[in-house]
């Protein structure tokens, strides 16, 4: 038997942005919904479909299909229309947590999303760098969809 032992650092991470949506706060939590479960990019023109369970400890996950697939979290909090927390590993395939939090405050015809990711674990530097690219086009998505409805 083979064994071997390396020393690796536990590192967080903190992703935070937020959002002036011209849209009703009911019309941006059921476009959210739609936009990380369904209708999910892995980049521009790239699909990658979720489900996501919209209820408490529901899952959110890719379904490639034949029983197989990546569990990417858990529904920890649902508060429609203006809170959706999920806990679990995210896009990570490795020792790591992550919290998502979308919070939308409604402001007249209009919606601030308040969004943050906070993870711990050991996080690799590819993750570190493209995680603000890939929320960023989430978000920026999110909000398209929204002001076009």
């Amino acid at each position: 038997m083979v064994m071997s032992t390396s020393e690796q650092t536990v590192t967080t991470l903190e992703v935070t942005r937020e959002e002036d949506i011209a849209a009703p706060i009911d019309v941006v939590f059921e476009t959210l919904l739609e936009q990380i479960g369904p209708r999910n990019e892995g980049g521009p023109g790239s699909p990658l479909p979720m489900k996501l369970e919209a209820w408490p400890g529901g899952r959110w996950y890719r379904d490639l299909g034949n029983s197989t697939g990546h569990l990417w979290g858990h529904v920890q909090v649902i508060k429609p229309p203006t809170l959706l927390e999920i806990s679990g590993p995210l896009f990570m395939s490795y020792p790591a947590i992550s919290h998502v939090q979308y919070r939308l405050t409604a402001e007249g015809a209009r919606t601030r999303l308040t969004f943050a990711h906070r993870a711990i674990g050991l996080i690799t530097p590819e993750h570190r760098e493209g995680v603000v690219k890939g929320w960023t086009a989430i978000l920026t998505r999110i909000r398209e969809a929204a002001e076009r409805r």
